[in-house]
């Protein structure tokens, strides 16, 4: 009888395993109810046990009677207990598309999918404007010049920018735009980002979420032949107002508000709407020309003939119309970008203003939630690759550079430790940068994906900035056109605070919104507690309510399995690189426990969940981790699998799953009820979760890479800027290190000539001249080092100023650069 209980049991986890279907269940327990019955010799309570199965079975495989005695009472339960869906929050919800997030929620990922992407490529066009227009821009700009001396982009710099079509890149060329691809934008805002923030932040914006992005998807066709060719040109200067004092995480509750009614525009009586609003915190506002206002349309004398409340709506309005005030501007930490408040009070305008027209009345907020994935998808992640590059890069540089204690402060392992996170993170970033860009151009709107991303990578962006001060020490934290790090550092809690501010993404979004969207069957169950039809309703209710049992079942069997087996046998694709294969195994495990987690989170808590903010911020966590680790892997498919890149590829990995682990520990040991939460640990990881952080032997490895040039050094930060030019400080560090390099087999016979006695006493410039009277050294070599000596000094330098910090001498420049007879006038 024991053998064959745990037959029974072996033969329901494989089927849950299998998701096997409803009439395969009863088909096999069926059989195993008759081996029994036989077995026992027909007993009575074995027949009654049969008898019950088979009512159980016959109510269960029918769907109509199945509907009518469970699922439509299920129905009316959920619809009590479901809190009540705000059209906004419907609105956030359907916004956008499920890409690859789905698959991990699936508990089952199709790794075959994932190596099926294509790769984002640029056309020759792109990579010939990336090459040029791209590179004199970051040229003509650097962040102490805008900071210090402008506290402004410089007027040729503005210039340049409209004249080479850098605020049309999502523009079609119909009307006059760049009509570049999301990588293009991707990779201009990662090479500008690693060169002057506020230039990076000037071109990015207007090509996010703001006027043209709503005009192209939303606009009238007069709309979009009046606005996107002056857009285009730079002839109007867009910024998009949101943000009231009074609502700033929470937008939907902007009080700002229109009145439909009738007034005179342009000598005429038209119907339009009388707008009253605050906004603070617009990126471009100062210098716009055009203003994108997003506020509550109110119809009280129903004038449209629809609903009172009309909802959020969004409309253009020129600066310049009366009763708009375009206020001073805000200082964000330095940066120096275009940033301030706006208001108007009673403003009338014309109803042809909406964007979209009339029609599109109290549909902003709609508008506003599906064309969020794509702006945030690219300009925070992309800017924060870009500074991490240049840490990556002047970072190592200096610490091969700079000596202490007779040694390259490269080669302690304390600053070895903070260059490996650098290194480790870069690649991570850039291969979730690549993916996410990638996945628009396929036509995506992945708004889970973009929180992701926009989360995680301003994160780790903080975490190498404030690693690349550390291993700079006091030449990180002296100001001038000579500190590289200096202004990033300063500025970092802006991307952290924009777009959805990161603790809100984090404990909120990412989850709370992922659980609904990208789970196969919750967000269809919600729906049908929606619907009105009571028939409609229970079909659909029923459908997806025993799809979910049969989901998470399976999840729950298979994270079982896969943890006695460490994974061994779970799929993994053939044709991926077997040093790989281990993690996409691993992977697999931890999405069916995740998502039977994520299950079993929903169940327990309910509509609750969403105020477990931490829990949910734990589990947004694991589904983020697992996201970022599949962009490892198929970065190091489409880069053709270097070997050299395995060691930054095993570091990311196994530094995500070691976060997975500690956020399904936090999960585990703060679940609601104690023994909730060992039970659930010791279904889904029966033998312990043994995701190790990476080894101080890879951290070697990737340090060894960043500190010395090499085409691999090269292929991580190929998307920054790097200037050539004679004095710039990045310029000064690449030729250091090429000199350092030069001279170290040269330094070494030295010591070697002071250890055995024949330099004694001596140290600088009068031991290099011993050492070539004692025939230790060559004149070249000597030159060699003197050369070396003089570009560390250089490197290791700090700026200066005189007691008014350079206020009279900034003041100078300012003013020759607006003279209209100065070279850089001419020239503009």
């Amino acid at each position: 009888m024991l053998a064959f209980l745990i037959v029974c049991l072996l033969a329901a986890l494989a089927l849950a395993y299998l998701r096997a279907s409803g009439w395969m269940w009863t088909v096999i327990t069926a059989y195993g109810l008759y081996r029994f019955t036989v077995a026992s010799g027909h007993a009575g309570w074995m027949l009654a046990i049969d008898a019950v199965f088979l009512i159980v079975a016959v109510i269960l495989n029918l769907p109509p009677l199945r509907r009518a005695l469970i699922s439509d009472a299920l129905l009316a339960w959920f619809r009590r207990i479901l809190p009540a869906m705000s059209q906004t929050e419907r609105e956030a919800i359907d916004a956008g598309t499920v890409w690859w997030e789905g698959e991990l929620f699936s508990g089952r990922p199709d790794w075959r999918r994932l190596l099926d992407l294509p790769e984002p490529k640029l056309t020759a066009e792109e990579q010939a404007f990336l090459d040029n227009e791209t590179e004199e821009l970051c040229r003509i700009s650097n962040d102490w010049e805008t900071t210090h001396v402008h506290h402004d982009l410089p007027p040729r710099v503005w210039q340049f920018i409209k004249d080479k079509g850098f605020l049309g890149m999502i523009i079609p060329k119909q009307y006059g735009g760049r009509q570049f691809s999301a990588f293009m934008h991707s990779q201009v805002v990662t090479k500008l980002a690693s060169r002057c923030s506020a230039t990076c932040v000037s071109v990015m914006v207007p090509n996010s979420l703001g006027p043209a992005e709503l005009l192209l998807h939303y606009g009238t066709e007069a709309q979009k032949n009046h606005y996107l060719p002056r857009l285009a040109r730079g002839l109007e200067i867009p910024c998009f107002g949101l943000t009231n004092p009074s609502a700033g995480s929470d937008a939907a509750a902007i009080p700002d508000v229109g009145v439909v009614c009738k007034g005179l525009w342009e000598g005429r009586e038209v119907l339009g709407m009388r707008v009253t609003w605050e906004k603070r915190y617009i990126t471009l506002g100062p210098v716009s020309t055009l203003l994108g206002l997003a506020f509550r349309l109110r119809d009280p004398e129903r004038l449209l003939g629809g609903e009172e409340d009309l909802g959020i709506t969004c409309a253009l309005v020129p600066t310049q119309t009366p009763g708009v005030n375009i206020g001073r501007r805000h200082n964000p930490l330095d940066a120096v970008f275009q940033n301030g408040p706006n208001w108007g009070t009673d403003v009338f305008m014309p109803l042809d203003w909406i964007i979209g027209g009339p029609a599109m009345a109290g549909q902003g907020w709609r508008m506003l939630m599906e064309c969020l994935a794509a702006g945030r998808s690219i300009s925070l992640p992309s800017s924060a690759v870009g500074y991490t590059e240049l840490a990556a890069r002047a970072v190592g540089a200096y610490a091969r550079v700079r000596s202490q204690f007779k040694t390259p402060i490269g080669k302690f392992e304390g600053i070895e430790e903070a260059m490996t996170r650098i290194g480790g993170n870069l690649y991570l970033m850039d291969a979730a940068r690549k993916m996410t860009a990638g996945a628009i151009d396929l036509g995506e709107k992945p708004s889970v994906v973009s929180a992701i991303v926009k989360y995680h990578l301003t994160e780790r962006g903080r975490a190498v900035v404030n690693d690349a001060m550390d291993v700079l020490g006091g030449k990180g934290i002296c100001l001038g056109p000579n500190n590289f790090m200096g202004r990033a550092y300063q500025q970092l809690p802006i991307a952290i605070t924009v777009e959805g501010a990161n603790i809100l993404t984090r404990s909120l979004i990412i989850f709370g919104q992922g659980a609904i969207r990208c789970h196969p069957h919750v967000l269809a169950e919600m729906r049908a507690t929606q619907e009105t039809d009571h028939t409609r309703a229970s079909v659909d209710f029923d459908a997806a309510l025993w799809g979910h049992v049969r989901f998470a079942l399976a999840n729950k069997a298979r994270a079982f399995v896969m943890g006695l087996t460490g994974s061994l046998f779970a799929g993994a694709p053939g044709d991926a690189a077997p040093e790989l294969r281990r993690y996409y195994r691993q992977l697999t495990r931890c999405s069916a426990a995740f998502a039977f987690l994520s299950d079993a989170s929903m169940l327990v808590l309910g509509g609750s969940l969403k105020r477990h903010e931490k829990l949910s911020a734990r589990l947004g966590d694991v589904l983020s981790q697992m996201y970022l680790a599949c962009c490892v892997l198929k970065r190091f498919e489409d880069d053709g699998r270097p070997q050299d890149d395995l060691p930054f590829v095993h570091w990311a990995l196994q530094d995500a799953l070691a976060r997975i682990r500690a956020a399904f520990d936090g999960v585990f040991a703060n679940y609601p009820g104690a023994f909730l939460g060992w039970g659930l640990r010791r279904v889904l990881f029966p033998l312990g979760m043994h995701f190790e952080p990476p080894s101080d032997a890879l951290g070697h490895e990737i340090t060894r890479v960043l500190i010395q040039p090499s085409a691999q050094r090269d292929r991580l930060t190929a998307g920054m800027y790097l200037s050539r030019a004679e004095g710039d400080a990045l310029a000064t560090l690449e030729a250091a290190l090429d000199a350092t390099l030069r001279s170290e087999a040269i330094e070494a016979r030295i010591r070697a000539a002071q250890k055995s006695g024949r330099l004694t006493g001596l140290a600088g410039s009068a031991l290099i001249e011993a050492a070539h009277s004692a025939g230790v050294i060559s004149a070249d070599d000597a030159a060699q080092l003197a050369r070396t000596a003089q570009l560390r000094d250089e490197v290791v330098r700090v700026d200066h100023f005189p007691q008014d910090m350079g206020a009279a001498e900034a003041a100078a420049v300012r003013a020759q650069a607006q003279r209209p007879d100065t070279p850089q006038r001419a020239a503009a």
